[in-house]
């Protein structure tokens, strides 16, 4: 399948796949520094192809294909590239299926165009981590660094650490969704394992408390990780898909 790329309004170009189909779309929106080349993009392709549904991924600027410097981006970046990726590419209600900050991601969409959303699936999903997972468990030593503009974490993904610029917990502070009344007038279905250090239990618990919708649960898997991608946590993404809204959109 060949990538295409469009190029938003801020001037970024960013790499996506999109494949026709039945609606409402479905629509999956990565991670931290992953891209739409991962197990559970590869299996919502494969699942789409299978329903015949509609089906979009992309790469956020400074991710995968996508143009820009991921040390340049923050939240609010990314979500402007979500949201022109499903306005620009995408006709009708769509799915969206967000994995740990798509989650987060996914919920900025949700609030800016309620009407395009037919349904939200969060995978491990990661609502406000910048202030309350990384600020947070930060010392003192490494607020120093990142006041100086960056500070470096350890990785479970990858042998490099991961660098935090001051520009991401500063802008993430805008895009909080915790904070405030969190209406969600679709169906929502949270998965999250046991295991996972990444984004505990209680995020998915703090954000099912938080949120309001008119169906919203909440499926904890027993031992699974933040990758949330062996065959039995794939199939339980797709039981989720099942339970969302079908028909022509």
């Amino acid at each position: 399948m060949q990538t295409k790329t469009f190029t938003t309004a801020q001037g970024r170009e960013i790499a996506y796949h999109f494949t026709a189909g039945q609606g409402p779309g479905v629509v999956f929106l990565g991670g931290f520094k992953s891209d739409m080349q991962g197990t559970k993009a590869l299996f919502l392709q494969d699942w789409a192809a299978a329903n015949n549904r509609a089906f979009l991924r992309f790469d956020y600027s400074g991710h995968g294909q996508s143009s820009g410097d991921f040390l340049d981006g923050a939240i609010g970046d990314w979500f402007e590239d979500a949201l022109a990726a499903i306005t620009t590419l995408t006709t009708g209600p769509q799915i969206l299926v967000g994995s740990s900050m798509g989650g987060w991601i996914s919920l900025l969409v949700a609030l800016a165009i309620p009407d395009r959303v037919a349904g939200l699936i969060g995978i491990a999903a990661a609502p406000d981590f910048t202030e309350d997972s990384m600020w947070a468990s930060f010392t003192e030593a490494q607020k120093a660094d990142l006041a100086a503009g960056q500070v470096a974490l350890p990785s479970d993904y990858a042998d490099e650490p991961y660098i935090i610029t001051k520009r991401l917990i500063d802008e993430g502070r805008n895009r909080l969704v915790l904070r405030s009344p969190l209406h969600l007038p679709f169906p929502v279905r949270l998965l999250q394992g046991t295991d996972d250090t990444d984004v505990p239990p209680a995020v998915a618990l703090r954000l099912l408390d938080h949120a309001q919708s008119p169906d919203l649960r909440l499926t904890l898997v027993k031992g699974a990780d933040h990758r949330f991608s062996t065959p039995e946590c794939l199939a339980l993404i797709a039981l989720a898909l099942a339970e969302m809204p079908k028909g022509a959109g």
